[in-house]
This record gives C-alpha cells, structure tokens and sequence, in this order.
C-alpha cells in the first residue's frame, strides 16, 4: 500500500512509535524489506540514496518501488535520499517518490532554508512530502559532523515547511564496529521549540536500547538504516556460498538470500 512519507510519520509521532527508513540497493531487498514490515504489521520507508541512484535510474527505482509497495497492506513509502539537487527530486517526484530528502546540511543556514523551502513547495503541490536536514550528520572515517543548533531547527522548520527533518545530535553515518549514544538533552531542547517528526539518520550506529527507547519517548519518527543491514547481507552471502562454492547463478543465490534478509529485518522492526 503505497502512502506519503507525511501521513506515515505524522502518526508516528502522535503514538509514539519509530519507522524504519531502510536504505535500498536493488530489487531483492526491496521486496525482503516490504515482506517484512507486512508480517509485522508495521510501515516502512524505502529509501533510494545517491549509491543506489548511481546504479539504477530514478524512474526505474520509482517503478520497482510502487511494485513492491502495492504487494503488500502495509503502508510504504517510497523515499528519494540525501539529494542535494533539485532538478533531482523533481524528476523523483514526477516518477512517482511519495517523499523526497532535499540534502542542505552543508549549505549556509539561509541556502538551506531556502533551496529547501523550494524543493518543499514543488513537492506540496504534487502531494509529496519532504524531509530536510538541519546540523551536519558526519561519516564514521570521514567528514565529521555539526550538531544541531535548536534555535536554528526551529528557524529552518518554520520557514521551509518541511514534513520531516533530520537532525545531528550524536548520530554518525556509515558505523560498522560502534555505537554512539545520542545527546538526549541536545534532543529534549529541539523537541522543546519544534513540533514535527524528527529524524535521525545513521541508524545503525545508535544503541539499540536507546533506539527503542526515544521511538517510544521522543519526537524521533524515523531512523534510517542501511549498514546494519547491508552487513547481515554480506555476512549472510558469504555463508551461502561457503556451503557451495559452485554456486554461480546470480537469481538462484539471490532467492536464497531472500529469507535471510526479511528474517534479520524483522529482527530490526521489533526492536524499534
């Protein structure tokens, strides 16, 4: 059941529950993805980022998203991530993306505010929502990040209009051998001022215990996930082909992996 990136996370936010935005790389976990939120009964966003985007094209992605999400009863959405071009999330929302992410984060706070504010209407009109991204979440190896300052969250929520925004308050992108509590005074202080779902990306990098815990407490609607996944996929390839090492054909390993992938998915649905 395809729904808009809005109606999912405004629900959340008014019971109290998270949404996993998990990070899609092709058809297969797509679908695993979507078997999995439908068996536990929960939504889920699918995400397309730019590695993704690289690989396949939008309208391509856009067509094997609305396969995957009128399979199934659940609400999906069908997500554009991390973009910093516009002429970008207007080709997604002409394809179809029920909710696209306008990266600004490494823009001053007015470029921000305003090449958002423009991606925001465009999308409005289309009956699409957006997410955009105040503070600088960094990259484990890598650029480091920049909290987000709250008076400026608010500023940045008032002014673009945005559905949903990410916010910087500890998270990491990319964490593969660590985890990083999140500042939960820093959260308490933009939740304070702000009244839209909030988002944490580098989902995977955060304690699972706390993850739960502020789905449960805290304006935190969606964590996006992709390394915790895309590291049981590895894990679990390698194990299928240790068993046989023969094994060539690409569908035949891929429909294998299949069961393992929506079984560690719904591992990570319950623990939101």
């Amino acid at each position: 059941m395809i729904a808009s990136l809005g109606d999912v996370l405004q629900d959340a936010l008014k019971n109290r529950y998270a949404v996993a935005g998990l990070v899609c790389l092709g058809w297969e976990d797509m679908r695993a993805y979507a078997r999995a939120a439908e068996a536990e009964g929960v939504p889920v966003i699918l995400q397309a980022g730019p590695g993704c985007r690289a690989h396949t094209p939008i309208p391509v992605l856009a067509a094997m998203m609305r396969s995957v999400a009128e399979s199934v009863s659940v609400p999906v959405v069908m997500h554009l991530d991390h973009s910093r071009d516009i002429d970008e999330c207007r080709a997604a929302i002409a394809a179809g993306f029920t909710g696209v992410m306008y990266d600004g984060s490494r823009l001053s706070l007015g470029e921000n505010i305003r090449k958002t504010s423009e991606v925001v209407r465009m999308a409005h009109e289309a009956g699409v929502s957006v997410e955009g991204e105040i503070g600088f979440v960094g990259y484990a190896a890598g650029e480091s990040s920049a909290g987000t300052d709250p008076q400026e969250a608010q500023r940045f929520a008032v002014q673009t209009g945005v559905d949903a925004m990410a916010i910087s308050i500890g998270n990491v992108h990319l964490q593969t051998d660590s985890e990083t509590d999140l500042d939960e005074n820093l959260l308490s202080d933009i939740e304070a001022i702000t009244n839209i779902p909030l988002v944490i990306h580098g989902g995977s990098g955060v304690p699972k215990a706390q993850r739960a815990k502020l789905g449960r407490e805290s304006a935190i609607c969606k964590y996006n996930i992709g390394t915790e996944l895309r590291q049981a996929f590895g894990r679990d390839l390698r194990q299928v082909l240790a068993v046989n090492p023969e094994k060539f054909d690409r569908v035949e390993i891929l429909s294998e992996l299949e069961e393992r992938i929506v079984s560690t998915t719904r591992e990570l649905l319950r623990g939101l």
